[in-house]
């Protein structure tokens, strides 16, 4: 069998509690009615710079956001959930995986719409980068 005949594994979201939860609202669509994929973006970067702050133990700013893939649209009335984990720590900067998941609110199946990689960077007073604390 090769790797096209196999079935694909039905996805499932993340076994630990979402950052933010938020259902999607009608002032959040685009001109079509679905909802826009800037507002999913915020909602993202505020789930990424959660652990992020945490880690820096203070300020950070978003620096960059990779493979950012949209799988499939929200709609008015689903339910957002955003999970974040960190995936690289550097000396001033901290990589976070984000996916986005949605539930229907008619349904209890959920499926991943939206993930990507933020980037940030711990800053100072002065919005300069400053080493991140050490970590025990």
């Amino acid at each position: 069998m090769t790797d096209t005949d196999q079935p694909e594994t039905p996805l499932t979201a993340p076994d630990h509690q979402p950052v933010v939860r938020v259902i999607a609202m009608p002032a959040d669509t685009n001109p079509e009615g679905d909802i826009f994929g800037g507002w999913l973006l915020a909602q993202m970067d505020l789930a990424g710079s959660t652990p992020a702050f945490d880690l820096a133990r203070g300020r950070c700013a978003t620096i960059a956001v990779d493979a950012m893939v949209f799988h499939q649209p929200v709609s008015v009335g689903d339910e957002v959930s955003i999970y974040a984990r960190i995936i690289k720590v550097g000396r001033t900067s901290i990589r976070v995986h984000v996916e986005a998941w949605k539930r229907p609110r008619a349904s209890h199946t959920v499926s991943r719409v939206t993930e990507g990689v933020f980037t940030y960077v711990a800053i100072d007073e002065d919005r300069k980068p400053r080493p991140l604390p050490e970590q025990h």
